[in-house]
């Protein structure tokens, strides 16, 4: 370990407690509300309502004529033993229909199919070690239903399924990027009220998710996870500075000179991995949120708001700036954390499990994301269950996905997976949102979920799509600063790619756009 540096570098000027422009150390404070990416409800009219009491006939009971009024009887009585043999019959027809409804009920939570159905499921991140317990147990309840769960690859991951689909030899039920609709539209199937409508869905999960995957009376698929970005925290170059979490920037700026460790002008330890592109994972990410926090308009990011936000973010890794403390020689930003090498790091809860097997001995924990004062709003990056509109089985394929993503089975799984790794998904119902609230991992995830919100600048999706095009204006705008650009010319153009992009998949903005600054 290298001590630290017994020169550190200037400390910043503080900050003012109002917003802070682009010439002060942190970004506007926010003055417009995030975007909203609108999704076009799907004009699909249902099966109109009906009651079924009334419109349903027992074929069983026959037509009997009505006694006249002078007390005669009516034709045909001379047939009555005929007619009770009849009824007899009748009754003891419609007895063992019953018993079968019932044993049916009562031995497999359901009518056993007259034929098997199997449900082809394609996953990305459980492994058959995590789903074989879980599948097998709901096929026991379900008699006539099997389940085929294969691990899929994410690496082109999102073409292979459409075209998949598009063939008809697709899955039944897949997982697909919350951001994924605009480009999986025609292959989602839509949830059926039965299943889950719209009220129900905005109470059992978090707001973020009705915001991206309900339009109207349109549901497109249930999440099973919800994950965003956290702030990885260093244990012990934490207390070897004796400096406590951040919960804002302002504290984040603060402890730049108390735990950034220069050798000259080298750094050996760096406070926070954030500036670049090349070597900040979830770097677009990031952006994202800072652009969300102030205010920004991401559909069209340009304006001083979006000004400052791009400024803020390259002053980390700015030689110039008495922020510096990251440069695009350091490691991979996971890989620095892993080795000790940075104090603190911006990443979804599933790197985890990637720097504990990278370092066994790291002691670590995830607080959330810091905020600017006032205004609090986090980032969700998560997956989603759907039934594929090209599959067979579709009624089968939702009463899966309900249970599976219901608080039973949700719970079920993370079980499981914790079985075989550090933890499982972080919950996307609210209801359960408590029972993890406190893990050292998770609990930053669940208790920021209540004010995320999401964009296609997604990492890790391996779209080739949406959220890639996107990410590469991003890249080469805050490359474009590294070469000299101005903020205002790297954001127009910018904010020229992503209408071309957002308009290509029929997406529109909720927020009006804002003109470049002169």
């Amino acid at each position: 370990m290298v001590s630290q540096d017994p020169s550190p570098p200037e400390t910043p000027s503080a900050p003012s407690t109002g917003g802070i422009g682009m010439a002060e150390p942190i970004y506007q404070a926010p003055v417009t509300p995030p975007d909203t990416i609108v999704v076009p409800p799907v004009d699909k009219a249902g099966p109109a309502e009906t009651n079924p009491e009334a419109s349903f006939q027992n074929p069983f009971i026959p037509n009997v004529q009505v006694p006249t009024t002078d007390g005669a009887p009516p034709s045909g009585s001379s047939k009555k033993p005929l007619l009770r043999i009849f009824f007899l019959i009748a009754g003891l027809f419609i007895l063992g229909i019953l018993g079968w409804f019932i044993w049916g009920r009562v031995s497999g939570g359901g009518v056993t199919p007259t034929k098997e159905v199997t449900l082809n499921y394609w996953g990305l991140w459980e492994n058959d070690a995590v789903t074989r317990q879980f599948i097998t147990e709901y096929e026991s309840t379900h008699p006539g239903v099997k389940i085929q769960y294969t691990q899929q690859s994410p690496k082109q991951y999102r073409e292979r399924l459409q075209s998949a689909i598009n063939r008809g030899e697709g899955p039944d039920i897949f997982r697909f990027h919350n951001t994924w609709i605009p480009m999986l539209r025609s292959q989602l199937a839509l949830v059926p009220p039965a299943i889950m409508a719209p009220a129900e869905f905005t109470t059992a999960f978090f707001p973020v998710a009705s915001n991206d995957l309900v339009a109207g009376t349109s549901i497109f698929g249930l999440p099973l996870m919800m994950d965003g970005l956290g702030l990885y925290i260093n244990d012990a170059l934490f207390a070897t500075a004796g400096v406590t979490e951040p919960t804002t920037w302002t504290d984040v700026i603060n402890l730049i000179p108390k735990l950034t460790v220069k050798n000259g002008t080298a750094i050996v330890t760096s406070a926070i991995a954030l500036g670049t592109t090349n070597n900040v994972e979830h770097f677009s990410d990031i952006l994202a949120l800072m652009f969300l926090q102030n205010g920004a308009s991401i559909a069209n990011p340009v304006g001083k708001e979006a000004e400052g936000t791009l400024i803020f973010y390259r002053k980390f890794s700015d030689t110039s700036d008495p922020l510096y403390t990251w440069s695009d020689g350091m490691d991979n930003s996971i890989s620095a954390f892993a080795n000790g090498r940075v104090a603190m790091i911006l990443a979804p809860s599933w790197r985890a499990h990637e720097i504990t097997q990278l370092n066994p001995q790291l002691r670590f924990h995830i607080v959330p994301a810091p905020q600017l004062q006032g205004n609090a709003v986090a980032w969700a990056s998560y997956w989603v269950e759907g039934v594929s509109s090209r599959s067979p089985n579709q009624e089968a394929a939702w009463e899966f996905v309900k249970y599976m993503t219901s608080a039973e089975g949700a719970t079920k799984l993370y079980t499981e997976a914790s079985k075989t790794r550090l933890f499982g998904e972080p919950y996307a119902r609210v209801e359960l949102a408590n029972t993890i609230a406190e893990d050292p991992y998770l609990g930053a995830f669940v208790k920021q979920a209540v004010y995320a919100r999401s964009f296609p600048m997604a990492s890790r999706t391996y779209d080739n799509g949406l959220n890639d095009k996107l990410i590469q204006y991003a890249t080469d705008a805050v490359n474009g600063m590294v070469t000299g650009g101005s903020p205002t010319q790297v954001l127009t153009t910018m904010a020229a790619g992503f209408r071309q992009v957002l308009s290509s998949y029929g997406l529109t903005s909720g927020e009006p756009e804002i003109s470049p600054a002169p």
